[in-house]
């Protein structure tokens, strides 16, 4: 018989180490065996000797949550949001989820903000303009990120007078203010603003061309093909209108994908509130989610539903799907381009880390190469650096062309000086470091199929 003491059931009552929420993440962070392969593959902790790595961002800090007086490490804000981390872990553990966070959880629980509220709802105007005092540089950066998280809302007042905007963001001396002032990089050209936005342009040409109720798609297009690059959008309508598919253009808000990057949950959620609903309906209307950008499939198809709790949010979710991949799965494309040929193109492909995340690495190279007229080469699997809003901050631009400048110099070691990638802030990066034109692989299908059939 064994001498092991007993316990009775009702004296002994077990600890909850982690407050209990609808985002407990205690049992990722008990999966992680400390082999520490996320921190291997960080690009940021490469180039950052400051920088600790994703598993202390995720599974310690979340460790650290047993003292009741742990405050999230200010670091987390240098974590790039890249999510390479959740590749590499060969646990599961869901470490992007961690970072997005605590990132909001460190933004929410900034000082200066929080507290200096607290201060004036209690009646102390002086302690709260100390507070502001002491934190004035984090309320700078904070703005500063505001801004570059809320990107659909400088963009959208941008599109009323685009010239406009195109001259003043790239004129030197704005240039220069924004960086003395507010911290965001003059090394950079602002993308152009396009003349006429996508939703513009389907509006004017009626909408959908073809009905089809037995193959409908709902058309993310987010931010930037919306605003800046019309053309991939264009690109995505003609070539899934060759294949017969109906094309629905919901009313959408930005991805959040800028947000999550800079902890601005709640504007994120705003956001997600719009998009869940919209998109959900589409579904219900006999439609599948198809988005041209790698980072808006990624936000609606992981991000959500490991963030918010909205209805629908599910659906949204399991019914995403990227561009290119949705017609690889649904149709047959390598048939389609055996008969198809272009002028010839000699690209340098990059695979943005959100692409990779999806296992969307190798399709374009795949899908291209037997292409007649184009001779297609994958620089690597190294990160652009650029990881949306991050490589815009003036005290991580040079880390952001450090981290690139292996895809720079197998760019400029491949045949050609045309890059491609799905990703709109990828294609700034590679602009930004080669000077070489930057193609979606939407547009290239477009020349395959419908320009050039």
């Amino acid at each position: 018989m064994s001498d092991a003491p007993t316990h009775d059931a009702d004296e002994f009552e077990p600890v909850d180490v982690f407050e209990t929420t609808e985002m407990d993440l205690r049992p990722g962070a008990d999966d992680c065996y400390k082999c520490s392969t996320c921190d291997t593959s960080c690009p940021v902790a490469e180039v950052d000797d400051e920088f600790p790595g994703p598993k202390f961002q995720g599974p310690e800090q979340w460790r650290l949550k047993r003292k009741e007086d742990h405050e999230i490490d200010d670091s987390i804000t240098s974590c790039s949001n890249c999510m390479r981390c959740d590749d590499a872990c060969p646990s599961s553990v869901p470490l992007s989820q961690m970072h997005n966070t605590a990132r909001g959880e460190y933004v929410e629980n900034q000082r200066f903000g929080r507290e200096a509220l607290s201060a004036l709802v209690d009646g102390s105007p002086r302690e709260a303009l100390e507070i502001v005092r002491e934190g004035q540089d984090g309320l700078v950066e904070r703005l500063r990120n505001r801004i570059l998280a809320n990107y659909h809302t400088s963009a959208w007042l941008a599109s009323y007078a685009p010239s406009v905007a195109n001259f003043v963001m790239n004129f030197g001396p704005a240039r220069w203010a924004m960086a003395k002032t507010m911290g965001v990089t003059s090394e950079r050209e602002f993308p152009a603003f396009a003349d006429h936005t996508f939703r513009e342009w389907w509006t004017a040409r009626g909408g959908a061309q073809v009905s089809n109720p037995d193959k409908r798609i709902a058309y993310f297009h987010g931010c930037y093909s919306n605003f800046n690059t019309p053309e991939v959008g264009k690109a995505m309508v003609r070539v899934y209108e060759e294949f017969g598919y109906e094309i629905l253009v919901p009313p959408q808000k930005c991805s959040g994908t800028p947000m999550f990057a800079n902890g601005m949950l709640g504007d994120a959620r705003r956001h997600a509130e719009t998009n869940v609903k919209n998109l959900a309906a589409a579904i219900e209307n006999g439609a599948e989610i198809v988005a041209s950008c790698t980072s808006c499939s990624m936000a609606l198809g992981q991000e959500y539903p490991e963030l918010f709790d909205l209805d629908g949010i599910e659906d949204v979710a399991a019914h995403t799907y990227e561009g290119v991949e949705y017609l690889r799965l649904h149709e047959d494309l390598e048939d389609a381009l055996d008969e198809a040929s272009v002028e010839g193109s000699e690209l340098a492909y990059h695979a943005p880390c959100h692409a990779r995340n999806q296992g969307l690495d190798t399709q374009a190279v795949e899908l291209f190469s037997d292409l007649d007229g184009v001779a297609i080469e994958d620089v690597g699997d190294s990160c652009s650096g650029i990881s949306g809003t991050y490589g815009w901050k003036e005290e991580k631009y040079d880390y952001s062309m450090e981290i690139g400048e292996e895809m720079f110099e197998h760019m400029e070691h491949a045949d050609g000086e045309t890059g491609m990638t799905e990703c709109p802030t990828c294609a700034m990066q590679m602009e930004h470091g080669t000077g070489y034109e930057i193609r979606h692989p939407l547009e290239l299908l477009e020349e395959a199929l419908v320009t050039g059939s």
